[in-house]
C-alpha cells in the first residue's frame, strides 16, 4: 500500500508552487536596488522610459497575476503545468540578464539572483516536471512561458 506518495507528491507541487513568488520578491528587490536600478538601466542603454514607481507596480500586478495563477491552477487542477510555465518564465529571465550583461559588458540590475536563483530554479523546475507530464502538455506549458516573456518584453519595448 501505498498511501504515503500522492500525499508527498501533493505537497512537493504545493511547496514547489509557492517557490516563484518568494523569489521573484527577491529578483524584484535586485532589480529596483541594485547597481542604477532597473529603471535606469532601460532609459540608460535602450532609450526605454519607465520610472521606478512605474516599475514597481508593474511588479506588483505581475506578482499579484502570479499568486491568482497558482491559487486557480491548484483548485482547476492543472499545477504542474502552471508550475512548468513559471520555471520557463525564470529560466528565460535569468537567461536573458546574463546576455544583457555579457552584450553590454556591465553589470545588470538582477544580474545575481538570476544567475543564484532563477537559472538554477528554471532548470531544476523544467527537469523535474517534464517526467511526470504529457509531452504535450509539458511543451504547451514551455510555450506559454516563452510566450509570456516575449508579452512583457513587447510591453517594456512600448513603454
Amino acid at each position: 500500500m501505498n498511501i504515503a506518495r500522492p500525499f508527498k507528491s501533493h505537497i512537493s507541487t504545493s511547496f514547489w508552487s509557492w517557490i516563484f513568488p518568494v523569489t521573484y520578491v527577491i529578483h524584484i528587490a535586485e532589480e529596483y536596488w541594485g547597481g542604477e536600478g532597473y529603471s535606469s538601466y532601460l532609459l540608460r542603454l535602450r532609450g526605454i522610459t519607465l520610472s521606478p514607481t512605474r516599475f514597481l507596480m508593474s511588479q506588483a500586478v505581475a506578482f499579484a497575476l502570479m499568486i491568482i495563477g497558482i491559487i486557480l491552477a491548484k483548485y482547476l487542477k492543472f499545477p504542474n503545468q502552471m508550475i512548468v510555465v513559471l520555471g520557463s518564465v525564470v529560466f528565460i529571465n535569468g537567461v536573458t540578464h546574463c546576455v544583457q550583461t555579457v552584450g553590454h559588458g556591465e553589470y545588470v540590475p538582477g544580474l545575481f539572483t538570476a544567475i543564484l536563483v532563477w537559472i538554477p530554479l528554471g532548470i531544476a523546475t523544467l527537469l523535474r516536471f517534464k517526467r511526470g507530464m504529457r509531452t504535450g502538455s509539458y511543451w504547451t506549458s514551455v510555450a506559454l512561458g516563452v510566450g509570456i516573456i516575449l508579452g512583457v518584453e513587447i510591453l517594456i519595448i512600448s513603454s
